[in-house]
């Protein structure tokens, strides 16, 4: 039987995974707590099967108590939810060892598709992995991003704008957006924060 642990400082997002995560075949308890300091408290205590992390604005934030947390336990199994535009956030938590990330509006599905993944993986955690549900049809990987793609992957993971990216490509913003969605496409992402997590999981972004 399985254990997770739910790290948010919102009492409802507590309540809404609790109910989802509580349903999941497998899992026998449910534990919820407000900050990072509590999360490292608890799993130092009684480590559990996975944990779920918001990025909420709490002291430490939830990313720094996911790097906190993986550095103390390497075999954590963390995933991250977070904002779908806060690539930084999202590009921070990876590093830190996040095992993933979820969406905050994340449907059921979703939610029970990365848990499956992330609690029926043995062995040590690969780093990083996003676990997430593939919306359309993978086809499309195998297309390589160009080198100006790639460059404005790694404008996206620094958390720029796309006329940030394009000040310092020369090139128009309309320029950018138009290689941003072939990136998209390449990558089989919906948005920046999924085409930079993907872009991790594939090598591309260091």
């Amino acid at each position: 039987m399985r254990t997770v642990l739910i790290c948010d400082d919102r009492r409802g997002t507590r309540a809404r995974l609790t109910r989802v995560v509580s349903a999941f075949a497998g899992v026998q308890r449910v534990e919820g707590v407000e900050h990072g300091h509590e999360l490292l408290a608890r799993y130092t205590a009684q480590p559990v099967d996975l944990v779920l992390v918001g990025t909420q604005r709490a002291v430490p934030t939830g990313v720094e108590a996911t790097r906190r947390l993986v550095a103390a336990h390497p075999r954590a199994n963390v995933i991250v939810f977070g904002a779908p535009d806060d690539t930084r956030t999202i590009t921070e938590a990876l590093v830190g060892g996040a095992r993933g990330y979820l969406r905050w509006d994340a449907a059921r599905p979703e939610l029970l598709g990365a848990m499956t993944h992330a609690l029926t993986t043995t062995g040590t955690l690969p780093a990083p992995t996003v676990v997430t549900v593939p919306r359309r049809p993978r086809k499309d990987l195998r297309d390589q991003p160009s080198e100006r793609e790639l460059q404005v992957l790694r404008g996206m993971s620094e958390g720029k704008t796309n006329s940030e990216i394009a000040r310092e490509l020369f090139l128009s913003e309309d320029t950018i957006k138009t290689h941003a969605r072939r990136l998209f496409r390449k990558l089989d992402a919906k948005d920046r924060a999924e085409a930079v997590a993907n872009g991790f999981r594939r090598g591309l972004v260091v």
